[in-house]
């Protein structure tokens, strides 16, 4: 079985806020849920582009319109809030002393 990205725990919290699997209207989901979101985490933390996306987590398109729809919708920000009401942010700090840059922002000097 492959390695996930998520633990059970984690996304026991996180699915509460997703839409439906199926239901409602027009046509259902394809692929579940859990390596959809695992497949945007795994684009988040690579900064690879998403034609880059590997098989293990669909069809890297299906994946990216999902994302696009679930950002409009507002997903992701009651995802985040809900993980953010149980912290204690008197003591939430960020180190910025490590950034990725994608290998596409090397700065090379285009040809012509």
């Amino acid at each position: 079985m492959a390695r996930t990205l998520l633990s059970d725990e984690q996304w026991e919290q996180i699915l509460p806020h997703l839409p439906p699997q199926a239901g409602g209207t027009g046509r259902p989901y394809i692929g579940d849920h859990r390596t959809t979101v695992e497949g945007i985490l795994w684009i988040a933390r690579t900064g690879a582009p998403w034609r880059d996306l590997p098989d293990r987590f669909g069809k890297w398109c299906t994946v990216y319109r999902r994302f696009r729809r679930w950002s409009d919708k507002g997903v992701f920000r009651k995802v985040l809030e809900s993980l953010m009401a149980g912290m204690d942010l008197d003591v939430a700090m960020i180190d910025g002393t490590y950034m990725k840059a994608h290998q596409h922002a090397a700065g090379a000097k285009k040809a012509g």
